[in-house]
């Protein structure tokens, strides 16, 4: 039997534990603050993160992975499987996913499968799950990423945001937008859609008001959610992923869900108490 291996970034957003679960290699960015840099998901926490966002009023800057460092890690993958498929932050949000495609051009090997999963976060754990069960199937590498990509459009990713001042430190929100979200004590509601950000619905007020919100999103979906895999994401939002778990299983009888935490690529651009559901439809 080939052997295949499922590889991403640490964007994915699964936990150490699903991913040694599955077998799943991550790939690091680089994280930069005060001049110095760090591993994502290894040298920095979201606490250090977001300690010096509120001293800097500023987020720190994030580096893509680069060419070289794509292709020297495609090289060390496949000394240790047949073929590899790379499932990675969606192309509308960083150059990454270009360079993972032209350090396959520069290798010039059909063992590497490069896919856009055009999301964030634990969509992108989803597919990948997805491509585990495949891979698990016994189904060759081109059959996953056919599989995978069908699935892409059928994620459906969204976060409740508490705080504005990320969005705007990052450039996501217009000042004007940040004073009045404010005094209105918006909680948007932001979907990836087509492989970029949206706000979905802005709710006003406490920010429990947004959880309910974001439930009844879910209970518009809830006959085609498929419930192999749900996702609870969040940035040191302990307490509601308690509560939307708990109405989610009783939502979705039977679901497997799973808590996830947000690491700092993510959370750097949405700020503490960020809390996002993630399925995959059926159909």
């Amino acid at each position: 039997m080939v052997k295949i291996g499922i590889i991403a970034d640490t964007a994915c957003d699964l936990t150490n534990e699903l991913c040694e679960k599955h077998n799943i290699e991550r790939i690091p960015f680089y994280v930069n603050v005060n001049g110095k840099e760090y591993l994502s998901g290894k040298d920095i926490t979201v606490e250090e993160l977001f300690k010096f966002s509120r001293e800097n009023k500023s987020i720190p800057k994030t580096s893509q992975i680069t060419i070289v460092e794509f292709t020297k890690k495609f090289k060390e993958y496949l000394e240790k499987y047949d073929e590899i498929i790379y499932i990675g932050l969606s192309s509308k949000f960083s150059g990454t996913f270009n360079n993972a495609r032209l350090a396959k051009m520069e290798l010039d090997t059909d063992k590497v499968h490069i896919v856009d999963s055009m999301n964030l976060s634990s969509g992108i754990g989803l597919l990948l799950l997805r491509a585990c069960k495949y891979r698990d199937m016994g189904k060759s590498a081109l059959e996953i990423v056919k599989e995978v990509e069908r699935c892409v459009p059928l994620v459906r990713t969204q976060f409740a945001i508490n705080t504005l001042d990320f969005l705007h430190w990052g450039g996501r929100c217009s000042g004007t937008a940040h004073l009045f979200g404010g005094i209105l004590r918006i909680k948007p509601i932001v979907r990836v859609v087509d492989g970029g950000m949206m706000v979905a619905k802005k709710p006003i007020g406490k920010f429990e008001k947004a959880l309910k919100v974001m439930l009844d999103m879910v209970r518009a979906d809830i006959d085609n959610i498929d419930p192999d895999n749900i996702m609870i994401t969040h940035c040191l939002a302990d307490d509601d992923a308690q509560y939307l778990k708990k109405e989610v299983s009783e939502m979705i009888k039977g679901a497997n869900i799973n808590e996830t935490f947000a690491d700092v690529i993510v959370s750097a651009h949405c700020g503490p108490r960020t809390i996002g559901i993630l399925y995959i439809l059926e159909k």
